[in-house]
């Protein structure tokens, strides 16, 4: 197994790993914009929302994709204590690949059916933009704001993921892997 233990690349994934997610996005982002060409009229402008990242290494603690890492965390426990099969969490790879903003750039040039009049990132907080801060009066008071986040932090991925790794790992396992 390339990736074993993981399900994403990370800083220690092998390059063949993080290569076959770079050109997996490719061809994928490649096809979505010759199927948009043919889809918007000439002349007329499309807005593209999604996840990237800052820096031009996927791997970068800068971006750091820190929720795979901690669902892979807890898949590993979950190996560990039997609930899940090990082989089964070393097949499994998320299909998601964040860009970074030169990325983009260079594959609408080189798919050339658009012009790229504005290219833009918008930084935008994942964890619900809660502020620990350590003015709080006590101990006790950040710990609980600590929970009280990492809680919320747990449900939006969640909502998000929850359908894929279900789908893959079963329904059985999702209380305990979201706990």
């Amino acid at each position: 197994m390339l990736n074993k233990g993981k399900i994403y690349m990370s800083m220690t994934s092998p390059n063949e790993v993080i290569n076959a997610y770079k050109l997996q996005f490719r061809k994928d982002f490649l096809l979505f914009l010759k199927c948009r060409a043919e889809e918007v009229i000439s002349g007329r402008r499309m807005v593209l929302t999604f996840m990237g990242r800052r820096s031009n290494d996927p791997t970068s603690s800068e971006d750091n994709f820190y929720p795979w890492e901690l669902i892979a965390k807890s898949f590993n426990s979950m190996v560990s204590e039997g609930l899940i099969e090990e082989d089964k969490l070393d097949c499994f790879n998320v299909p998601y690949y964040a860009p970074c903003l030169e990325e983009v750039k260079q594959l609408v040039k080189e798919e050339s059916s658009f012009f790229g009049h504005r290219f833009e990132a918008v930084e935008v907080e994942w964890d619900g933009d809660v502020k620990l801060s350590n003015n709080q009066s006590d101990e006790h008071s950040l710990c609980k704001a600590a929970l009280a986040k990492g809680e919320r932090v747990a449900k939006i991925h969640r909502a998000v993921v929850e359908s894929m790794l279900e789908r893959y790992f079963g329904k059985n396992v999702m209380d305990d892997l979201f706990q």
